[in-house]
């Protein structure tokens, strides 16, 4: 990141806890107040997360602020988010930044893939995999990716959003590194498809698909969608091409099995990967 945005971030993080203070309010009942996560409140105060400008509104509203002192906060946000940010040694964007900032923008996810988990659902091991085999990848570059895309999961238990998920079978049986990075996986994918935020949807490989898959995509809310290829990912807010990978959605969504159904074919394709370390450890 940018020296010059992170002092930015880090004045409007201070800005608001100092407000905050003024308040007289805690951090915990400021988040229940806006109707924000806790966890969100404080990477906000602590220069760790540029909130959204939704997040930042019921966040002035909370605090009951005059108009003067908003417009002051919303400067700040809008002088962060017009720094330079952080780029490679390539020139391009960090790994994953793309897909990670539109889904931390939006109130509604709904994201399809049809070989690699969605984003918000990787471990960090499987996030490691993934970064580690993008083009001009190094080490460093992928440790940043990996910690940034960890710490942005937790607008999963944000309420008032929204996350919906649908995968075909093949996305679980497609795996990078070994059996147990897998089973690692599936304990979190069974716990987020418990949470009340969040609706996880599989396609079983024996029904068949309304449409040909071509690559995964994720739409945030009904303004952009981002589409995900092996060299990157590119944001479309064309109002007609968003419109016609929502009617895709829904075909796939309609396809999918959730709840029980999506559970036990979870716990089936899990113990096949317990039964494949076993073997390979034996």
């Amino acid at each position: 990141m940018g020296s010059e945005r992170r002092e930015l971030m880090r004045a409007l993080g201070a800005r608001l806890r100092g407000l905050r203070t003024e308040a007289g309010l805690t951090g915990a009942v400021l988040a229940q107040r806006a109707g924000v996560g806790q966890p969100t409140v404080s990477k906000v105060e602590n220069g760790r997360m540029v909130p959204s400008l939704d997040v930042l509104g019921r966040l002035l509203l909370a605090l009951d602020l005059d108009a003067s002192t908003s417009r002051e906060v919303r400067e700040l946000l809008v002088a962060v988010e017009a720094a330079p940010d952080a780029v490679e040694a390539n020139g391009v964007a960090p790994l994953g930044s793309v897909l990670d900032d539109a889904v931390r923008s939006a109130r509604l996810v709904r994201s399809f893939q049809c070989v690699v988990l969605p984003a918000m659902l990787q471990s960090a091991e499987y996030a490691r995999h993934i970064f580690a085999s993008a083009p001009y990848s190094t080490p460093e570059a992928v440790g940043r990716a990996v910690a940034a895309r960890v710490e942005r999961q937790s607008l999963l238990y944000e309420p008032g959003r929204e996350s919906v998920f649908v995968l075909t079978e093949a996305v679980l049986r497609t795996w990078p590194g070994d059996p147990s990075l897998m089973l690692a996986q599936f304990d979190r994918l069974l716990a987020v498809e418990s949470l009340s935020t969040v609706r996880l949807g599989v396609i079983p490989w024996r029904r068949a698909v309304p449409v040909m898959p071509r690559h995964g995509f994720t739409l945030c809310d009904r303004r952009a969608v981002v589409v995900e290829a092996f060299r990157g990912e590119r944001v479309v807010e064309d109002s007609d091409e968003v419109a016609a990978y929502e009617e895709t959605f829904r075909r796939f969504e309609e396809a999918a099995v959730f709840g029980r159904e999506a559970r036990e074919l979870l716990v089936r394709v899990m113990r096949e990967f317990q039964e494949l370390e076993d073997s390979t450890t034996r």
